[in-house]
């Protein structure tokens, strides 16, 4: 079983930056692969960003340029580095991890953390 504990949420404006990071149990957390995903109000969860175990990288259309993803295995660590922020943004998001799986699929994931808030005023 893995838990992942993610934080760094907040209220911020538009334009400006947050830093989420989510941090896992497993000992084995280099081996997972790595993704971030966000659920706005009365909307479907959807994909934003993963990062694979060697380091791979992959973003939704709607946060490419502006979002980054970034690990530390060394701290079982996964950061999300958002920046040009934009009320469309708002939405809570969650950190999850896959052993088996490089995917954009929520259903991919076997483990969730509880998620973090994130609210962009215009």
């Amino acid at each position: 079983q893995v838990q992942l504990v993610e934080s760094g949420g907040g209220l911020v404006l538009a334009g400006g930056s947050l830093r989420l990071s989510c941090a896992a149990s497993t000992p084995t957390f280099s081996s997972y692969s790595m993704g971030w995903f966000r659920q706005g109000p009365g909307k479907e969860r959807e994909f934003v960003a993963i990062t694979g175990p060697g380091g791979s990288t992959m973003f939704s259309d709607s946060v490419k340029g502006r979002f980054t993803i970034a690990r530390d295995n060394a701290k079982n660590t996964v950061y999300l580095q958002m920046d040009s922020l934009k009320p469309e943004d708002t939405a809570v998001y969650y950190c999850a991890a896959s052993l088996q799986y490089y995917s954009s699929r929520h259903s991919d994931y076997a483990f969730w953390g509880r998620g973090t808030q994130v609210t962009v005023s215009s």
